[in-house]
């Protein structure tokens, strides 16, 4: 069910370069940034009839050391046309594995995610929202998740700045 595809490259340590991103098989405009806040990158995506306006973060930490994981993002987007509203993905640079689910840990709460190759989703809207305010309160959000060669990976990414990135998002999405 994945419809949006990211490549960031990241360079000393901040989201910069190119973010590739398809919706359909038909061509799009290659996404803006329109801000940095902290750990957060503002992107904004023009595709045909709609507008993708996403926050993007990169995992400060990547367990286990001794793997090649890729590059590995955390997302928060919404379309203009409301086709979805600050919707939480998680992209790994290698195929997840389904079973056992992608787990993302806020403090004591837990969500569960599903697969789609290599990116993960909440299955709800209101589980996505759940997530999401949680994220705005939180220091830094974990994730576990199994690669599909079955070795167990664990990221930690900061939520600092990302409620100024999300307002951000919302409003170049206006």
């Amino acid at each position: 069910m994945s419809i949006v595809r990211i490549a960031v490259r990241v360079v000393s340590g901040a989201l910069a370069g190119s973010v590739l991103m398809s919706l359909t098989p038909a061509s799009a405009a290659d996404p803006q940034s329109v801000g940095v806040f902290k750990d957060w990158t503002v992107m904004v995506q023009e595709t045909g009839n709609d507008r993708i306006c996403f926050a993007v973060t990169e995992a400060k930490d990547k367990a286990p050391k001794s793997v090649n994981h890729g590059e590995i993002f955390f997302m928060v987007a919404t379309w203009r046309s409301g086709v979805a509203a600050n919707q939480p993905s998680f992209r790994a640079g290698y195929n997840l594995k389904e079973s056992p689910a992608p787990t993302i840990r806020i403090g004591a709460q837990k969500w569960d995610m599903y697969v789609s190759e290599n990116e993960s989703f909440i299955e709800d809207a209101a589980s996505e929202q759940s997530l999401v305010a949680a994220m705005r309160s939180g220091a830094d959000m974990r994730i576990s998740a199994t690669s599909g060669r079955g070795t167990a990976t664990n990221y930690i990414f900061s939520l600092s700045g990302l409620s100024a990135a999300l307002e951000r998002a919302k409003e170049a999405c206006k």
